[in-house]
């Protein structure tokens, strides 16, 4: 196993940075009209970091693709290790989130982080999860047929694992809901660190396949009024869990982080209304079933709606 020592995490945030310039180009491309805005930010008792923030595009309402390097004396509380908790950390992370117009298309989320508190104790994480606000067989069987693809090279049980992981994490309590169709959660990643580091690189490089299939099937969709309010108050929920649940959010804000770059996470617009229940047999209601754990591995494509 690799002694990892202290001041690894600033060659894995170089390599972040080199995979943030790609994935940014790739959604201009995609997007063809909007261009994200750069911002360096700089705590001289924390770190820094890049955030690329784009907003009004032909596809994407809102997109964010960010890298930071944070050290600080006390790992908080939001870290959930509380063997470690309050103990000096350096972290680096890539976290990404995009929420297109078209309220056919689908939401997308994800997150690859690296901690280090001593050369002994160190650790990646890594999400990706989907949330749709109308739901497609189609779609959620090639989201995770293609995360399933990536973990698969690294090992047989690392889709299962973070699939149920994923799915218990991405919950709404409150709500009895998933907040999307899931995908994978790791946390805390350790052993031999060459082949985890080869896990993570592979990670990023499935968010593009992944995801733009997606989007070119949904984005030409018509729609109107109707599926637009709709998308508002799937949104809604989006929101409630961040703010409420999240525990990437909570890091930030307890690090004192850039807030700008910590809430990109949230979509420009949602809504909330009292007591909305879908009519029965409508695409909205048919949303219900997609947010709860599913096996979209083994599930066959069954059109519900064109």
């Amino acid at each position: 196993m690799r002694r990892v020592g202290m001041g690894y995490a600033q060659r894995i945030a170089d390599q972040f940075m080199v995979k943030q310039q790609r994935l940014v180009e790739a959604f201009e491309e995609f997007d063809g009209e909007a261009r994200f805005q750069r911002s360096r930010w700089e705590r001289p008792e924390l770190g820094g970091g890049l955030a690329c923030v784009l907003q009004d595009g032909r596809v994407f309402e809102r997109a964010g693709v960010n890298v930071s390097l944070v050290s600080k004396d006390g790992l908080p509380e939001s870290a959930a290790h509380p063997d470690i908790t309050n103990k000096p950390f350096t972290a680096t992370g890539i976290s990404l989130v995009l929420h297109p117009l078209n309220p056919f298309a689908p939401s997308y989320h994800a997150n690859f982080r690296y901690f280090e508190i001593d050369s002994e104790t160190w650790w990646f994480g890594a999400v990706c999860d989907l949330t749709p606000a109308y739901g497609f067989d189609e779609d959620a069987i090639h989201f995770h047929r293609t995360l399933e693809t990536w973990c698969n090279r690294h090992g047989p049980h690392r889709y299962p694992t973070g699939k149920a992981a994923c799915d218990t994490y991405f919950t709404i309590p409150h709500r009895r809901e998933m907040r999307g169709i899931g995908g994978v959660f790791f946390d805390r990643l350790t052993g031999d660190f060459d082949p985890l580091l080869d896990f993570i690189t592979d990670g990023i490089a499935t968010i593009l396949p992944s995801y733009l299939p997606i989007l070119q099937r949904r984005c030409p969709t018509p729609y109107g009024e109707r599926e637009r309010a709709w998308q508002l108050l799937r949104r809604g929920r989006y929101v409630e869990f961040n703010l409420v649940h999240d525990r990437g959010t909570r890091f930030g804000l307890q690090t004192n982080g850039n807030i700008e770059a910590i809430l990109m996470s949230l979509p420009p617009l949602a809504a909330w209304q009292s007591q909305t229940t879908p009519q029965p047999g409508t695409p909205e209601a048919d949303t219900a079933r997609f947010l709860q754990p599913t096996d979209w591995i083994t599930k066959s494509f069954v059109p519900v709606y064109p």
